[in-house]
């Protein structure tokens, strides 16, 4: 077997990416599927899975409204530009859910954006409010307007359908599925209940009756913007909510005030519950409340204001859910159990509603992350925030429980860690994946004790006595011994030390071999052991060798310092690169020995640091002198990190034993390039580019504790399936499988099947199986192969057997027969290889022999339908790309063979020609010889021998 060379490759595993960046949100009555936007585009989230079910593109402009039908059927999309699309959604269960929208239609409902909409309980009707103060109905469906109504001043600021209390369409809705209005106009009491309530800006509401097409109440209470409209059939009262920070319950019947809450907030979302006796609000102070209408106070005790990004902006909720969601200014997502309702006592109060689930639209920028846990499967995110956000990487999902339930889907947020003031800057973890510890811009570390089993995450210290913000913060790698409590139980056993970094310049130990879990947050906060001045500016970085003697500083100063952990003393000074350093990283302990041309050995280790000069370096401990740079980045290098050998399946190793591929540690770096390279520390060359972000990598994560921990690496390689993470400012978190055993697998399997068919069109030319040969030639995609066995083919076949091949089209029946029966690649690939071989006079005969034989045997609508086509890169190429495969469109394929064809026609035309010419000139030569024997010259009979001879 031929020697295979196979580097290092991965693949995108998972991605986590934004679901909601702002603007209109959508819920169907399930409460499955959600719409969001995300910029211009809209997607449907599955709330069960986590999963991404459609996408659809935007239309170049900012989506101002969003409205789903109950049963999910169709989805309303309006823009700034003016335009509204309405999709139909079929739910695709094979081989896993997923909806496929398609667009029914475009209108131009106003001539002003819509600035919000709402659909009935039937999800018939569609109303769009405009900024210019008209509202539309709209028949989904049919995809006309059925009303038109003007009569408010200012922009539409909100719409409710509803049923009026004793009507016919309301009566048989309690007891039976609505019957959709205006499917028969004749029928008068069957649409006669049907309402519409809108708001706008001024404060001002109508009421509209649908069936009768106009206004039948103003209701002019409110002062500010109107940003809610609710109905309760068993109130027979209409809610609205409004920025002057009131709500008002209006007697549907009379269309008087029935009572004036004060709110004492600016409310954004309002609306009754299940039992209709109850109300919630949302607004500025970021807090979901509980209301009782009728007595004018609220349910749920009093609660401290969030912060101004915490503001809720739209509530979602349906009289089936056991939840309310709340949608917040910060892009995120709660969702409120709302069983506490259930046992609720009239006139008594109870706590907050507890939220359930906790969903991040937006990420915003990943600064930094880590794998956490005692198998790696949750992540800690730092994200440009002044919390720690949780995710699970399990794909387990009950498809009977509600969509509210707290799931173990990938992508899930399962703790939600609170306690730093300010943004958070760094984090690590330990070998055993139950302790964090946070850095952050409030000047304090904090260190955070993590049991996902009992699902208790709790800030167990905080460090302080930094200046300035912290911007490095690190744990001993290595475990303890064995034998150890600490290592039996490190739940209960904190790491002993850590280190911080600061933009104050200076570097602290902290000594946490004391604290005890069992007390709790009664031990005192922990000492810094010792603080030194390390740099001249901020620290980027930190790291510890793997036997905890030495830890190592990045600083933006340009200069990199090995310390000894023992009594903070210098050891090494890394000079070299030009601009800050913005990583550092210790190799692993089982890290080969390299040798460099000077004869410098890393026999004490090595270590590699990233800096903004673009480049990588790595150093020697045994004298801080550098071994190798590697260039290949074109901004900034931002983070290291060292990974494992990579992972070679039983039944490739012993391809891997004769130097296939790498089985030492490589280097993956991140830069503001958005790319992520993997290095080979040895050959100083890039085994691979990963590509899946669209701004600066910020944060890398390996789910291996170290990659001499055989404990951790054995029952974490088999579990999350992912070998490396990458998290930037394009708010995209992806993990990153390798795929290097899956690739060299394919590799020699094509390999081998490679030589087979080798082997086998050898036979098929010995054989003189010409028919055979050729099919696999052009499967194999050999044009030199290919020309020889058309050449030797059409030449044996003149010399056998001329009656035959007068018959033929290209002079061997059984090249005839080959390329009648050709499928459309083959085909295609063949007019490839007949458009190179017709720009060459020698090969041309053979081209055109073909090209007639082609065009005689199949008709011209084989040829149009080869037009769009597209052929697949042949073996070994790849399409598109500088430098590689690109496949050619038929017209192409066909403009070249004319313009050559015409060349030839053209050259033998004028050889032909040329032959008249000569046929001329002997035939001048022949007459004027023959004058000359007749001897009427008065040549003498002497020369007549001479003469002959000549003509000869």
């Amino acid at each position: 077997m031929s020697k295979i060379n196979i580097k290092t490759t991965f693949e995108v595993a998972n991605t986590i990416r934004p679901i909601y960046t702002g603007g209109s949100v959508s819920l169907d009555a399930s409460g499955r599927f959600l719409v969001t936007c995300v910029g211009e585009d809209v997607l449907i989230t599955d709330l069960k899975t986590g999963g991404q079910l459609a996408a659809i593109e935007g239309d170049g402009e900012v989506v101002t409204s969003l409205s789903i039908t109950p049963t999910a059927s169709h989805l309303a999309i309006c823009s700034r530009s003016l335009s509204m699309r309405i999709y139909s959604l079929a739910q695709l269960d094979e081989p896993s859910l997923s909806i496929q929208p398609e667009l029914l239609r475009t209108l131009k409902p106003h001539t002003s954006p819509v600035v919000t909409s709402a659909i009935d309980a039937t999800g018939t009707l569609l109303a769009t409010g405009s900024s210019d103060g008209s509202i539309k109905i709209w028949d989904i469906r049919r995809g006309f307007a059925t009303h038109t109504f003007h009569g408010h001043g200012g922009v539409i600021s909100a719409l409710c359908f509803f049923e009026a209390a004793g009507s016919k369409g309301a009566d048989e809705g309690k007891s039976k599925k609505y019957k959709r209005p205006f499917d028969n106009d004749d029928e008068g009491p069957s649409t006669a209940g049907f309402r519409l309530a809108s708001g706008s800006e001024d404060g001002k509401i109508r009421v509209w009756d649908l069936h009768k097409r106009k206004s039948i109440a103003s209701l002019d209470s409110h002062v500010s913007v109107v940003r809610s409209l609710s109905f309760s059939a068993s109130e027979n009262a209409l809610l609205s909510a409004s920025r002057d920070k009131t709500l008002i319950m209006w007697d549907a019947k009379t269309w008087k005030t029935r009572r004036i809450i004060p709110a004492l907030e600016s409310v954004e979302a309002a609306g009754f519950l299940s039992d209709e006796s109850l109300c919630y609000t949302g607004g500025e102070n970021g807090r979901l409340r509980i209301w009782d209408p009728n007595r004018g106070s609220e349910v749920t005790k009093d609660q401290e204001p969030g912060q101004e990004q915490e503001a809720v902006i739209a509530c979602e909720y349906f009289a089936n859910l056991s939840w309310v969601m709340t949608v917040h200014a910060d892009q995120t997502l709660r969702l409120h159990s709302i069983e506490p309702l259930l046992s609720l006592k009239p006139g008594t109060k109870i706590e907050p509603l507890p939220i359930i689930r906790r969903i991040s639209g937006n990420d915003d920028e990943v600064i930094d992350l880590a794998c956490v846990g005692p198998d790696r499967s949750l992540v800690a995110l730092a994200t440009n925030t002044e919390y720690i956000r949780i995710v699970s990487t399990h794909h387990e999902s009950t498809a009977e429980s509600q969509a509210g339930e707290e799931q173990n889907y990938f992508g899930a947020e399962v703790a939600h860690l609170e306690g730093h003031e300010d943004i958070i800057i760094c984090l690590d973890v330990d070998w055993s994946g139950h302790w964090l510890a946070t850095g952050a811009k409030d000047n304090t570390a904090r260190l955070w004790r993590i049991d996902p089993e009992s699902s208790s995450f709790t800030c167990f210290a905080t460090l302080t006595g930094h200046a300035e913000s912290l911007g490095a913060i690190a744990f001993p790698r290595s475990p303890p011994p064995p034998s150890s409590p600490a290592y039996e139980d490190p739940l209960n056993h904190p790491p002993p030390f850590l280190f911080t970094g600061s933009q104050d310049r200076t570097l602290k130990r902290w000594d946490t071999s004391k604290l005890s879990a069992s007390k709790g947050s009664s031990t005192p906060a922990p000492k810094a052991l010792y603080t030194r001045k390390a740099h001249e500016k901020d620290i980027n970085a930190l790291d510890i060798n793997h036997s905890s003697t030495l830890f190592a500083s990045a600083s933006q100063d340009r200069t990199a310092k090995i310390w000894s952990v023992e009594d903070g003393a210098v050891l090494g000074i890394l000079r070299g690169h030009k601009r800050g350093v913005w990583s550092i990283r210790f190799a692993p302990q089982d890290t080969p020995i390299i040798t460099s041309d000077s004869g410098t050995s890393t026999s004490r280790g090595i270590v590699a640091t990233g800096s903004a000069d673009k480049t990588i370096k790595l150093w020697s401990l045994a004298d801080y002198s550098c071994l190798l740079t590697f260039e290949g980045h074109t901004n900034s290098v931002l983070k290291l990190l060292w990974l494992p050998p990579p992972r070679i399946d039983s039944a490739n190793e012993d391809i891997s034993s004769r130097g296939a591929v790498q089985v030492h540690p490589l280097v993956a770096s991140a830069g503001a390039d958005g790319l992520v390279k993997i290095w080979s520390p040895y050959s100083g060359e890039i085994e691979t580019t990963l590509d899946n972000h669209e701004d600066r990598v910020w944060a890398l994560a390996t789910p291996f504790a170290s990659s001499s921990d055989t404990k951790s690496t054995t029952t974490i390689a088999d579990g999350p399936g992912f070998a490396l993470i990458s998290g930037g400012a394009d708010s995209v978190i992806t993990f990153w499988k390798d795929t290097t055993s899956a690739s060299l697998s394919a590799a020699v399997n094509a390999n081998s099947e490679r030589i087979e068919q080798d082997q086998q069109l050898q036979n098929y030319i010995h054989a003189g199986a010409y028919r055979e040969a050729i099919t696999l030639a052009l499967q194999l995609n050999h044009p030199g192969r290919l020309l020889s066995l058309f050449t030797a083919a059409m030449d044996a076949s003149q010399i056998k057997d001329v009656e035959k091949s007068q018959q033929s089209l290209t002079g061997n029946p059984d090249i005839d027969a080959v390329l009648q029966s050709l499928g459309k690649e083959n085909l295609y690939t063949l007019l490839l290889r007949v458009r190179d071989w017709n720009t060459n006079a020698k090969t041309a005969p053979v081209a055109q022999r073909i090209l007639y034989a082609l065009s005689k045997s199949y008709p011209p609508s084989t040829f149009i339908e080869l037009a769009s086509h597209r052929r697949a890169p042949p073996a070994g190429a790849a399409a598109g790309g500088r430098g590689k495969y690109k496949p050619q469109s038929m017209k192409e394929i066909l403009d070249t063979l004319v313009a050559y064809t015409e060349r030839h026609y053209k050259r033998i035309e004028e050889l032909v020609d040329e032959s008249y010419l000569v046929e001329w000139v002997l035939g001048e030569m022949d007459g004027g010889i023959g004058g000359m024997l007749d001897g009427e010259n008065g040549m003498g009979q002497e020369h007549e021998q001479d003469v002959i001879m000549l003509g000869t």
